[in-house]
């Protein structure tokens, strides 16, 4: 019988936010947890641990995905992208991050960031929405706190920012 080393840890890299990452973990190790706890992305937020509030939402591969049903080594050479992302280069709010503030589309804020990361995705694959189908999408999503209109509101008045800045760059 193969006796087995202490140590269990493998070393996952990823590409988080843009930047080459490496840390090691254990191989059960769920990817909400080695951005957390392995690459201090504590903006990741783990609510329910079974994939049904969305707080822990992150793209990976562009995609939004629920990082408490990932194994981090699952994550191994990919792209993810988490709310720390999103900002500008300067640390300034995105402009769905703007519209979230200006709509007052948060409270306590714990939801947010997994909200962030799927409306941030959802918004890449249909610009044009329309309300039901946000809320359709925010249906994989539990908040307690806003009631989701104000949600709503921030996510079409992005889409049609988006629109509008593209529509005024194709006519330069």
């Amino acid at each position: 019988m193969k006796k087995l080393s202490r140590d269990h840890t493998h070393a996952v890299n990823v590409t988080l936010n843009g930047r080459a990452r490496r840390a090691p973990c254990e191989p059960r190790t769920l990817l909400s947890d080695y951005l957390r706890h392995g690459l201090g992305a504590t903006g990741t937020h783990v609510g329910c641990e079974h994939g049904v509030c969305g707080a822990c939402t992150v793209l990976i591969d562009g995609v939004a995905s629920r990082s408490c049903l990932t194994l981090a080594v699952q994550a191994e050479g990919r792209l993810i992208d988490t709310v720390e992302g999103l900002a500008d280069a300067d640390g300034g709010l995105n402009d769905l991050q703007e519209a979230f503030r200006r709509n007052h589309a948060l409270q306590c804020g714990f939801c947010t960031a997994g909200i962030l990361m799927s409306c941030q995705d959802y918004l890449g694959r249909n610009p044009d929405p329309s309300e039901q189908q946000v809320r359709d999408m925010l249906s994989g999503h539990l908040c307690r706190c806003t009631g989701y209109t104000n949600i709503v509101k921030a996510v079409l008045e992005t889409a049609a920012a988006r629109r509008a800045g593209s529509q005024s760059r194709e006519g330069e």
